[in-house]
């Protein structure tokens, strides 16, 4: 594991809050997983690209039966060979952009939340490596295109807005795509970014409609 003072300076809070950040504050208004929720992990991958710090998503292709089209961490369900959340984040990764696990370093998970529409318990894992470069659509048919979104676009008050559909309302960010960044992504970086006091003051009262489903 990496000491903390090895850690570049612009990832030690969101490091600090990782540890601290409970599931209550991280996903308010999901319950706790029940005892049939099966298995998955995120990987949360936090590195420099082009000299920015930026974080690795992933454009889901459009044709997968569930969030197709939407902006994710890489990740998925766990598989029965898989030692842990950690080697699912790190396996689903490598299946779908390409990451070689030998250049990664685990630093923390946050908890576990439950998706009750999906019934998967999944596990976000922290970590970093040196850059964000040679990554690549590995699986057309999971991965439309890989993502390197800089953190001071999210923090950016001009790229934050809450999509809203009936009475339901989440996070969401403009990240250069044609389908903003939301749900369950969104609200983890959303709320994790804000436990590592670097959210930046933006107007809560912008709206947009939920996205339609591709």
């Amino acid at each position: 594991m990496t000491e903390r003072s090895e850690l570049p300076t612009w990832l030690k809070p969101i490091v600090d809050a990782a540890g601290d950040v409970s599931a209550g504050t991280l996903a308010p208004s999901l319950p706790a997983p029940p005892p049939d929720a099966r298995p998955s992990a995120v990987l949360i991958l936090l590195a420099e690209h082009d000299g920015e710090p930026s974080v690795l998503l992933t454009e889901r292709a459009a044709t997968l039966r569930q969030h197709a089209g939407q902006i994710s961490f890489p990740g998925g369900a766990q598989d029965p060979e898989d030692d842990g959340p950690t080697a699912t984040a790190l396996r689903e990764a490598h299946e779908e952009v390409g990451l070689a696990p030998d250049g990664v370093t685990v630093l923390g998970r946050l908890p576990t939340l439950w998706l009750s529409y999906s019934n998967f318990a999944v596990t976000p894992v922290l970590a970093t490596r040196d850059h964000l470069d040679g990554l690549h659509v590995v699986d057309e048919a999971e991965v439309a295109q890989v993502l390197r979104v800089p953190l001071d676009r999210l923090l950016d008050p001009e790229h934050r807005f809450s999509v809203v559909r009936g009475g339901w309302r989440g996070p969401a960010f403009d990240v250069g795509t044609s389908v903003p960044l939301w749900g369950f992504t969104a609200g983890v970086l959303a709320r994790l970014l804000r436990v590592a006091g670097l959210e930046r003051p933006w107007d809560e009262s912008r709206t947009r409609p939920l996205p339609e489903p591709r």
